[in-house]
């Protein structure tokens, strides 16, 4: 079935055409998703107005216990979808909305609200951004792709390109940012080229995934990860790269076996390419601050600081408005953030007993292999990030945390190339695809993401347990 996208800011959400078929099904949906959110606010309201008149009592904690596992669920459910049937709110909205009812249901109170959302990872995400919005804004990503393309004179050695631009830059900048800046780039150089760019573009969105779970900084779930371990950034680095390096080695050697014929008989590239438009003063200094910013990392300053120190000083210029880099910032994925930090804080106050620790402890999570398999699992169905949030309460008792955290950080991570759904960025780079007239069907993406998921979380599995 074809499928569009509707797009708000950076997060993509996939809606079937169907909606506009006259069959009256996706009407029914849509009541009945609008009900069913109706129920679970009239929920939580009643739950917090009945722990709030009969505090202390079965009545109360009953109707407060209840009231939170709904609006847990109802979120949860709404994030794995993307959407709400029958409304237009997106993941951003599902967030915020949970975390209001959380508070609003009494699983919550106001105060503790704000101390549930950890602001190293938002201010880590916002330094970050701003890095890459004046990365981009100086053409700096432009150029340094033109400069690789140039130097790839065959199809391989061009996919090979793709893949290492991809997987590099995530790893030390936001994948999902990586994905916006290089699917354009990639379409237009394949397009000149004359090449089929679905491969090409298949390279961005698995590289992407595979080279951010190299660093703290590579994706959103790996700055929660890294500000709820406290693990060192270089620590983590050498624990991981590894892993991604290799994967990314597997990314190109399963691409170009299922488009063969993309790269058989080895003919030369016609890499006869235009100089992009560069700004020079703006690109050395971006480059500089990313240089300094990633040398801060890895000598053990706080990557919040440090991200948000140097963020901070490159909006110092006379060269660019403001404006121009506060649109490039993903504010509706911050607000995301803060949002399922709250739900999740609800729903732990609320939800979970000792009993339930215990229950989930029985399944031996502090084995590498097994809370490598939730991990994964749990990511596809609900989404990394989420799935994060969800595993912390569990990891906490574990011996060696060390080892968990990076066993959650290379399985959610790379979880994501499972499906085109698998992540945003996977979803990114399907968008601007289909905007250019491209389609980069399910089976397309599954048949080559399904075997590297399977491939590099064994291998990260065996790295980290061995």
């Amino acid at each position: 079935m074809r499928r569009y996208f509707r797009v708000s800011g950076r997060a993509a959400t996939m809606w079937p055409l169907t909606h506009l078929s006259l069959d009256p099904s996706p009407r029914r949906t849509s009541k009945l998703g609008f009900v069913l959110a109706l129920m679970v606010v009239l929920v939580a309201l009643a739950g917090g107005l009945a722990a709030s008149l009969m505090p202390g009592t079965l009545v109360g904690r009953d109707a407060s216990w209840i009231a939170a596992a709904a609006v847990f669920a109802a979120s949860y459910f709404a994030l794995a979808i993307g959407r709400i049937p029958g409304l237009t709110i997106d993941r951003a909205g599902v967030a915020l909305v949970g975390a209001c009812l959380m508070v609003a249901c009494g699983a919550l109170r106001l105060e503790d609200a704000y101390k549930a959302v950890d602001l190293d990872t938002l201010t880590l995400l916002l330094g970050m951004m701003i890095v890459l919005a004046n990365l981009q804004l100086s053409g700096v990503f432009a150029l340094a792709t033109v400069w690789v393309i140039r130097r790839a004179h065959r199809p391989i050695t061009l996919l090979a390109a793709v893949a290492g631009v991809a997987g590099v830059c995530s790893a030390f900048l936001v994948n999902d940012a990586i994905c916006l800046v290089l699917s354009p780039l990639v379409l237009e150089l394949t397009r000149s080229l004359r090449r089929n760019p679905v491969p090409y573009l298949l390279a961005v969105a698995m590289a992407s995934n595979i080279g951010s779970a190299a660093t703290i900084t590579g994706n959103p779930q790996n700055m929660m990860i890294g500000s709820l371990s406290k693990i060192p950034y270089a620590q983590f680095t050498a624990s991981l790269a590894p892993v991604a390096l290799i994967g990314l080695v597997l990314t190109v050697a399963l691409i170009a076996l299922f488009h063969r014929r993309e790269f058989a008989g080895g003919r030369r590239l016609a890499t006869d390419i235009p100089p992009p438009r560069v700004h020079r003063a703006l690109a050395l200094r971006a480059l500089v601050a990313t240089a300094v910013l990633v040398v801060l990392f890895f000598a053990g300053q706080p990557p919040a600081k440090a991200a948000t120190v140097i963020g901070g000083l490159l909006l110092l210029t006379r060269r660019v408005k403001s404006e121009r880099v506060y649109a490039e910032v993903d504010w509706s994925l911050l607000l995301m953030f803060a949002g399922l930090f709250i739900v999740v804080s609800g729903a732990e106050h609320a939800l979970l007993t000792d009993d339930m620790v215990a229950a989930v402890g029985r399944l031996r999570l502090d084995r590498v292999p097994v809370l490598s398999a939730v991990t994964a699992i749990l990511s596809n169905l609900v989404s990394n990030v989420p799935a994060v949030l969800v595993l912390k309460p569990f990891i906490e008792p574990l011996a060696d945390h060390r080892t968990a955290w990076l066993t959650v950080a290379m399985a959610s991570t790379l979880a994501g190339n499972f499906t085109v759904l698998g992540s945003i960025a996977n979803l990114i780079v399907v968008r601007r695809a289909a905007a250019s007239g491209i389609e980069i069907g399910y089976w397309d993406y599954f048949r080559i993401g399904a075997p590297l998921t399977l491939l590099t979380i064994l291998l990260g599995t065996l790295w980290l347990w061995l």
